[in-house]
């Protein structure tokens, strides 16, 4: 029986070549949408699935409380917990096998976005012994037990081998890590597919971090309980110890180590536990240590496919139901011979899956077409995402087709199966199809106020980065390069870069303004305050005004004649003026801050004009320049001519100061734009793609209903053209209904649009104005997108011989 429902299938697929292909296709597309959001939740879904202790190994997040021990808000959650935990719990605290930490420091970040250290081969961290056992890491060469318990010893990935050594046996070799010393490679880690959401090229040995501190080169981190951001505490529990009763000597450790500091300036944190298996996907914590993919874009993405599965969806279902009145008097002889309505539905059920799978073969194809521009995106790149699938995912997919042809297919199935064989077989014409009128224009309107929502928020999107990219920032980030110091002297530096006669400022920061990246600490005027303000902050030099062009409203900046002097100054913006309730600027000088970190009182002698030194998401924030010279990490080039001569300069300048050290040195502006064209281009790529296959769907169902008009009102028409009409007169009849319904499409999705748009609009500090020429520009697409499909079909009506159409009446 279903052999025969299947053949039956195929055949009226071939009979009807256009709806069929109309079909296939847009169910293909959102298929295929569907197919790599189901491919990127099955990636995240495979971190740390092979670790045979998975579900005994729990990861330690902090929670910032007040000195009451009130917990702070959401953003104040992070991944990582205070190094002197493992010791406690091991010596303290029973059921707990084993407690292995990682911490940042050695080599670079794991995100691409930050910008690497040229000069530091490899990005990793420093590592316990126990990490290696704990995460059932393999090495290809090496000893587990011992590889990382030597100061100075590293464990590399087999891939890092491969770019730092010919050798491959790379074991006893060394590697010098910027200014952190040479290590020797003790272990090399298997390649496999297994995932880790642990990102490393290289783990190097804890006890590293205790010589490090004994030359000066590293902070007291390990006895630190204060703070809370540089590491990362995993746990192996015994296999009848309960997560809640861990948690319980979290707490205790907490009321012992935490909670009696008297200190108020002290950090105090709770702890808390997150199982292996919730680390990724997971809700958003700050210092992630790999590519983790929160739950709110697994929910974009499945939003986005399901607009599209809902399209093609209606495609589906508007055509089944037109072409159903070519299919009456088959259902009608059908049932007259016996069959039952069952049958009837499905047969119809069988067509519609049957047309999912065959979407499903075609979507795998443009899969593969579409899988580099994919993996193009930064996104892309930063969470690591390969596209790979396995026989599960396949499996996946091929439940999901099927889910989706029986979704597809169930109410044309129920319509279908339901027309009474008098009726049918006795005249065509007296069916009657609620489909026929109210449904088939529902279900377009719907198609196309979804296309026209999806287009101008391509365009709002794409005016929103453009204002980012082009908006005046307050301060000059043009003819400016940055190069990054990378331990280097700031002032032999500098020295070197002046004497070129095209270089006009050199001046020291701490971070690019406007960049994406934030500093910040506590500030108050008088101890006894209630509370701390927050600050943003950036470490300057005497020359940092004068190369970002920002003036001075009040006092005076930083000189260098001023010597020790300028580590008790500070210099404030206007919102800061504002923030510590100073009436004008000029009041602010000589007053006084004290800041959090440290209780240092610093004098204020210079206030600037506010100028956009954060995400421009933001609006103008409180700022503090501080002169530290320890803490500059980068030097700001300005030039006069040419980029190239610029360039030139600060490469020989380089070349004199770190002969054997390769530069890192970027365009400021490009550097800044680059920031906003990772986080918003990638946005409006996607949207914009999404779009697209929106409003081509759309224009595929409006297509096959305009043909499928066209064709039954033919002798019509015909008969028209005989008795006197004009094609103008006869593209207008045929056209008049469905132009309706774009306009009905236009009313309700001018406003849907200006009402989803407003929602992340409104976060936004500067945000472009929903106007009215890209309300009438995304219009203007989506009529003449629609009066071409329609037009296309019309005036092909109006060039139909009529003898043609009205030979055999």
């Amino acid at each position: 029986m279903i052999r025969n429902y299947i053949l039956v299938a195929v055949r009226n697929l071939v009979r009807h070549k256009f709806f069929s292909a109309i079909n296939i296709f847009g169910l293909a597309i959102s298929i295929a949408i569907s197919m790599v959001v189901i491919m990127l939740i099955a990636d995240q879904m495979m971190y740390d699935r092979f670790n045979t202790k998975k579900d005994r190994i729990y990861r330690v997040t902090s929670r910032g409380v007040t000195n009451t021990g009130e917990e702070r808000g959401g953003s104040s959650i992070t991944s990582t917990s205070p190094m002197p935990l493992r010791d406690e719990l091991l010596e303290n605290y029973t059921g707990i096998e084993k407690v292995a930490r990682l911490k940042r420091g050695f080599g670079n970040n794991w995100m691409e976005v930050e910008g690497q250290n040229i000069n530091v081969p490899l990005a990793g961290y420093f590592a316990d012994p126990e990490v290696l056992s704990l995460f059932e890491y393999e090495l290809e060469y090496g000893d587990m037990n011992t590889a990382l318990i030597n100061p100075y010893s590293v464990v590399i990935t087999k891939k890092a081998a491969k770019k730092l050594f010919k050798e491959s046996n790379p074991l006893g070799l060394t590697i010098k890590v910027g200014n952190l010393g040479t290590y020797t490679v003790t272990g090399v880690v298997k390649e496999t597919e297994q995932k880790s959401h642990i990102a490393f090229e290289g783990l190097a040995s804890m006890s590293t971090v205790k010589s490090l501190q004994r030359v000066g080169m590293s902070a007291n981190e390990m006895n630190d309980w204060s703070n809370c951001w540089n590491g990362w505490t995993y746990i192996l529990a015994e296999p009848e110890k309960s997560r809640e009763e861990i948690e319980t000597y979290l707490l205790e450790i907490y009321k012992k180590h935490i909670a009696t500091v008297e200190d108020p300036e002290t950090y105090k944190a709770k702890f808390s536990l997150q199982p292996l298996m919730d680390i990724t996907p997971t809700h958003v914590l700050n210092n992630a240590i790999g590519p983790t993919l929160p739950w709110f874009v697994v929910y974009f993405f499945a939003g986005l496919a399901g607009v599209i599965m809902l399209t093609s969806c209606f495609n589906f279902t508007n055509l089944s139901i037109a072409r159903s009145l070519t299919r009456a008097r088959e259902i009608g002889v059908r049932k007259a011979t016996g069959a039952a309505r069952m049958q009837i539905f499905t047969q119809f059920m069988v067509e519609s899956v049957v047309v999912a799978i065959c979407a499903l073969a075609l979507a795998g194809l443009l899969i593969f077409v579409l899988k580099p521009f994919m993996l193009h995106l930064n996104f892309a790149r930063i969470f690591r995402w390969d596209l790979q699938a396995n026989y599960m995912v396949f499996g996946i997919f091929l439940v999901f087709a099927i889910m989706v042809g029986v979704l597809a297919g169930f109410f044309p199935s129920v319509v279908l199966s339901g027309f009474q064989p008098v009726k049918v077989l006795k005249g065509i014409n007296d069916v009657k199809l609620m489909s026929k009128t109210v449904l088939r224009k529902a279900l377009l309107v719907g198609q196309f106020t979804l296309s026209l929502i999806f287009i101008l928020t391509v365009i709002i999107m794409y005016n929103q980065l453009d204002l980012f990219l082009n908006k005046d920032y307050g301060f000059n980030m043009k003819e400016n390069i940055m190069i990054q110091l990378n331990e280097t002297s700031a002032p032999v530096l500098k020295t070197e870069l002046l004497k070129n006669s095209n270089i006009k400022f050199v001046s020291g920061a701490s971070h690019i303004p406007a960049a994406g990246t934030t500093h910040g600490n506590g500030f108050k005027k008088q101890l006894d305050e209630k509370e701390w303000t927050d600050i943003n902050t950036f470490s300057v030099d005497e020359d940092y005004l004068n190369n970002i062009e920002v003036g001075l409203i009040a006092g005076k900046f930083f000189s260098a004649d001023a010597g020790a002097t300028n580590g008790h100054s500070v210099v404030i913006n206007e919102q800061a003026v504002q923030a510590f309730h100073f009436s004008s600027p000029a009041e602010a000088i000589g007053e006084e801050l004290i800041r959090q970190h440290d209780l240092l009182r610093l004098t204020i002698v210079g206030v600037v004009k506010d100028y956009n030194h954060g995400q421009l998401m933001n609006k103008i924030e409180p700022l503090a320049l501080l002169y530290q010279p320890d803490a500059l990490t980068l030097l700001q080039v300005r030039y006069t001519g040419s980029f190239d001569e610029a360039k030139k300069s600060v490469e020989k300048a380089w070349a004199t100061v770190n002969p054997t050290l390769k530069i890192d040195a970027k365009e400021v502006e490009a550097e800044i734009k680059f920031f906003y064209n990772t986080v918003f281009s990638d946005i409006v790529e996607v949207v914009g793609f999404i779009a697209t296959l929106a409003i081509v769907i759309s224009c595929m169902g409006l297509l096959g209903m305009a043909t499928y008009t066209t064709e039954t009102r033919m002798k019509e028409i015909s008969i028209r053209k005989i008795l006197g009409s004009s094609d103008r007169q006869l593209v207008v009849l045929l056209s008049k209904g469905f132009l309706k319904l774009l306009m009905i499409s236009i009313a309700i999705g001018v406003p849907a649009s200006w009402l989803v748009n407003n929602l992340w609009l409104e976060v936004m500090a500067y945000r472009t104005d929903v106007t009215f020429a890209m309300i009438s520009l995304g219009v203007i697409i989506l009529i003449a997108l629609g009066g071409i499909t329609i037009g296309s079909q019309t005036l092909r009506a109006t060039f139909a011989n009529p003898v043609d159409n009205l030979k055999s009446e």
